[in-house]
């Protein structure tokens, strides 16, 4: 029986896993075990390398909470778990424990300025008349930003660069700060000054955000691409003064990986 076809609405699901290597039940394996492996997940992520979806990627996790690392993206709910099965598959039984997975899919952000507002903005704030040819012209911008946004945001193309920092979080929902009482507008102001940090660091973090309430423990998945240590340093760092981390952010775990390629992997594990 195949599995159902069970698609969004809108954009791809996620799919953030993270192994140990049992190294008694590696050190155990017969000769020529470990390069099948080898070759059996350079097929799969050869065969799932698109910009967007599908795609397997590995990663290798740094300071031992982990070993091997994957990120997945499809469009289809039972490809990704059957990517997820078939990954599995590749390697000897009892060869790999999952120590930590998070299910999430890409959104847009209900908190993105409307073509409305954009237009009110010219008008008001740069006094544009709307039927001047600098209006139309800079709405067009407008309108591409938005549809460029909103297309990368639902099908990421995230950049190979050498690090990837994942960490799951929450709003939290405490009497006295709870992000949910907080009315629509005052949480889209809230959200635009944490934007703003985010766009500080263009050209220097990646930034990926995917929902998943309802779907996993927390809230959204964080999944940040860099090519220094010190970018996701910095960027956690300064989003922690902003009110809406300060107040009202609940986080989880924090993984920090090196972006290796299956043979590359294979050497930096020594497997």
């Amino acid at each position: 029986m195949s599995l159902p076809t069970i698609k969004l609405n809108q954009g791809i699901h996620v799919l953030h896993l993270f192994y140990r290597v049992d190294r008694l039940r590696w050190n155990a394996l017969g000769a020529g075990e470990s390069t099948q492996a080898l070759a059996r997940l350079e097929k799969l992520c050869a065969a799932n390398a698109n910009p967007s979806h599908p795609r397997v990627v590995t990663f290798a996790n740094v300071s031992g909470k982990a070993d091997l690392v994957f990120m997945l993206q499809t469009a289809e709910l039972g490809h990704i778990a059957q990517l997820h099965r078939d990954l599995e598959a590749g390697f000897a039984p009892g060869a790999l424990s999952l120590v930590f997975s998070y299910l999430s899919v890409t959104e847009l952000s209900e908190y993105m300025p409307t073509e409305e507002e954009s237009r009110q903005m010219l008008i008001q704030q740069e006094k544009l008349s709307a039927d001047s040819e600098a209006f139309i012209t800079r709405m067009a911008e407008s309108n591409k930003r938005r549809a460029d946004y909103e297309h990368y945001r639902l099908f990421p193309e995230l950049p190979d660069w050498e690090v990837m920092g994942f960490y799951p979080m929450s709003k939290r929902r405490n009497a006295a700060d709870n992000w949910y009482s907080l009315d629509f507008d005052t949480r889209k102001k809230l959200m635009g000054g944490h934007a703003r940090v985010g766009r500080k660091f263009a050209g220097r973090v990646s930034q990926l955000i995917t929902g998943s309430t309802g779907l996993d423990g927390w809230e959204w998945g964080v999944t940040l691409m860099a090519h220094q240590v010190d970018a996701l340093k910095e960027i956690v760092y300064e989003m922690r003064f902003d009110e809406v981390t300060a107040r009202y952010g609940e986080f989880g775990p924090f993984y920090v990986n090196l972006r290796l390629a299956p043979p590359a992997l294979w050497r930096h594990l020594h497997l």
